[in-house]
């Protein structure tokens, strides 16, 4: 079979099932080098077959000098460290106006790195959530993740909107995991008219939903509505063309996919239709205010918003938690978003195939079957003492995790992970799945 045969399969048919196929699809792979940039945690000194990216990506192997290098800035120029050195302080957060834009299809501007995700999402909903006596709804999906709405639930209260009203919940149809596009259009076509806000997440957390952030974007704004999305599974994981699109907001964080470590800067994207207008109403601090003023504290007083999503910065930015941003985005952009994405699709529909060859009937796939319609996890229903099951698989050297009553999460990320993992884990979860209750086994052959 040829290298070009070998390069990223997708559609079922064109897997096997044998060892030597999934070391043949590995010596195939161009991105393969990639897997040497990263940190790997080990069990019992061995790599462990990570598949936790959806959680917590692993550590750039360049991230302690790059945080060094920072560091010996701090102590050989103290204060000048923001207009000396190699990357100053004052502009840092300007080197991901090109590389931010690119990682979700937006233009230079609309995208700046700063706070946390929830933090971003309250900022957002500050200029964005601005409900009336007849428009005060906020739409997300079922299973949102539970910080948006806790933040959701607070802005409506902030309001004095009621959450058994101001909230609505989309729903899968019965018997169902995921949401139908369809169904999300006429919800939005009925209810549009009391819908201030559609905030949904890109990709679903829990199952691994990737939605059709066009189509719902298009039907949301045909309402009056405004269309923001928590990306957090997504950013780095799918493919992303916000501004295109029209897309209000977006918000993400930066240490799942993107590597950027835990509780890493996030990322915040206002399309240039909003940044343009700088009396749009917001929370304000100095950095967001105009460059050209931002020091003439004893002269102007009054905060003049940059334009563009700049323009929403309160604090300058914390260096050191920039740094891991920085060093992952790098290797993305070496990768190339169109590769890794082919990659990603391969490794899904690779670990799809083998649990159906070897486990269809005892582990139910929640996330959709359409390659289209997910990113790099899978979510796996195991009916049978799910836990125990997940116990034991990390036992065996996979990092995987347990969401109840009853799924494991599998994340085979492009940057890092390989086919051969995948061959190991599958065999691996027929004998949990088998019998969960045995001794746990070595999954290396």
């Amino acid at each position: 079979m040829s290298r070009d045969a070998l390069s990223f399969p997708v559609d079922s048919h064109a897997f096997r099932e044998d060892e030597a196929f999934a070391l043949a699809l590995d010596a195939a792979d161009r991105l393969a080098a990639f897997r040497d940039a990263f940190c790997m945690p080990e069990h019992e000194g061995r790599p462990v077959a990570y598949f936790c990216g959806n959680s917590l990506g692993l550590m750039p192997k360049t991230v302690p000098e790059a945080t060094r290098e920072q560091l010996d800035a701090w102590g050989r120029f103290a204060v000048e460290g923001h207009f000396r050195g190699k990357h100053p302080w004052y502009g840092y957060h300007e080197r991901f106006r090109e590389t931010g834009a690119r990682l979700v299809g937006a233009l230079p501007g609309e995208v700046v790195m700063m706070n946390g995700l929830t933090v971003n999402l309250h900022l957002m909903m500050v200029s964005f959530y601005r409900p009336t006596s007849e428009r005060y709804r906020i739409l997300i999906e079922h299973r949102a993740f539970p910080s948006d709405l806790y933040a959701v639930g607070s802005q409506l209260a902030h309001h004095g909107v009621a959450a058994e009203d101001g909230l609505l919940v989309a729903e899968p149809r019965a018997g169902e995991h995921t949401l139908r596009t369809e169904d999300l259009e006429a919800l939005l076509e009925r209810e549009g008219r009391r819908i201030a806000l559609m905030l949904l997440g890109g990709v679903n957390y829990y199952t691994g939903q990737f939605f059709d952030i066009e189509r719902l974007t298009a039907a949301a704004r045909r309402q009056g509505c405004v269309a923001g999305f928590d990306l957090a599974h997504a950013a780095g994981n799918v493919p992303l063309a916000l501004h295109d699109w029209g897309c209000d907001f977006a918000v993400w964080c930066s240490y799942k996919y993107l590597n950027a470590g835990p509780g890493a800067i996030a990322g915040c994207f206002v399309h240039e239709r909003h940044g343009r207008d700088v009396a749009l109403p917001r929370f304000a601090g100095w950095w967001g205010n105009d460059p050209a003023t931002r020091f003439d504290m004893d002269v102007e007083t009054r905060f003049v918003a940059q334009p563009g999503a700049e323009g929403w910065q309160l604090s300058n930015p914390p260096i050191l938690a920039m740094v891991p941003l920085a060093e992952s985005l790098a290797l993305f952009e070496q990768a190339g978003y169109r590769a890794l994405r082919a990659k990603s699709l391969s490794l899904t529909g690779y670990l799809e195939y083998l649990i159906d060859a070897r486990l269809g009937g005892q582990v139910e796939i929640v996330t959709p079957r359409e390659p289209a319609a997910r990113g790099c996890q899978l979510s796996l229903r195991v009916a049978r003492r799910a836990r125990e099951c997940r116990d034991g698989l990390e036992a065996d050297g996979f990092v995987c995790d347990f969401r109840p009553p009853d799924v494991i999460r599998v994340a085979p990320v492009p940057l890092y992970n390989t086919f051969h993992e995948l061959w190991r884990f599958a065999h691996a979860l027929e004998r949990h799945v088998t019998d969960p209750g045995r001794a746990v086994r070595s999954a290396h052959p």
